[in-house]
């Protein structure tokens, strides 16, 4: 049974960056820390915008070849059905099936549907356009790069598993993504990691206000600064893990 993400959970994601996120996540040791999180392929388009936090709703996606019959908005009436089906705000997640991509994954109309019907947030492993006027909708968009063609883009699933910036998304995966890139946090520590955030933000701020306030300073200061912090975070893993 999956473990239940509420709103209150998905507000204090919210509240933090993704690295912090993802140093959270590490407290945890549920995985490696090579894995869990979207490569540099990936970049937000839109990096003044807040976090987008949010359950994946994924896809493929294809514009190199016509596909008879199929326009460039078949399949959104079914994604928008598909969004209906999680717990919570979505991040549509696609992988363009194209390697290179030749065209873009979505515009504007696509963003203004998908948002009308509670996305927060897109990811392909293509491309993307019409960046005014989706910085407009406030839609964070992260792509691999901008073109100004649709070509011949077809939707060719729907809830499939894909690969997105080497990270595999189900249906239903919470993500977390800012300027920093996308991580993928696991259901069941989201709500432990939304609690525990603000205790890591709190255990780095000494070596920060330390390092960022005016005067001299010296390195024995500093490295004992650093030597506590790094025994916090070590005593808070061990906490949390039980």
């Amino acid at each position: 049974m999956q473990a239940t993400v509420t709103k209150s959970v998905l507000e204090k994601l919210a509240q933090f960056d993704t690295p912090t996120i993802s140093n959270t996540i590490e407290l945890f040791q549920v995985m490696p820390r090579t894995e869990g999180f979207m490569d540099e392929r990936i970049r937000a388009a839109f990096p003044e915008m807040p976090p987008m936090v949010g359950f994946a709703a994924t896809a493929t996606c294809q514009s190199s070849s016509p596909n008879k019959g199929v326009d460039v908005y078949a399949n959104v009436e079914n994604q928008l059905a598909q969004f209906q089906e999680l717990p919570g705000p979505v991040v549509a997640v696609y992988e363009d099936l194209d390697v290179p991509s030749v065209g873009v994954t979505c515009g504007d109309i696509i963003c203004s549907c998908f948002k009308a019907f509670g996305s927060v947030g897109l990811i392909t492993s293509g491309y993307v356009r019409d960046l005014d006027q989706i910085r407009a909708l406030s839609y964070p968009l992260f792509s691999s790069g901008v073109v100004c063609s649709h070509s011949y883009l077809h939707t060719i699933e729907l809830d499939v598993p894909v690969n997105v910036g080497g990270l595999e998304v189900h249906t239903g995966d919470l993500l977390h993504g800012d300027l920093n890139g996308v991580t993928k946090i696991p259901l069941e520590i989201a709500a432990e990691v939304a609690d525990v955030a603000s205790e890591f933000a709190a255990l780095e701020a000494p070596v920060l206000d330390y390092a960022q306030s005016p005067g001299e300073k010296s390195i024995t200061k500093l490295v004992e600064l650093r030597k506590a912090m790094s025994q916090a975070i070590a005593d808070l893993s061990q906490r949390v893990r039980g």
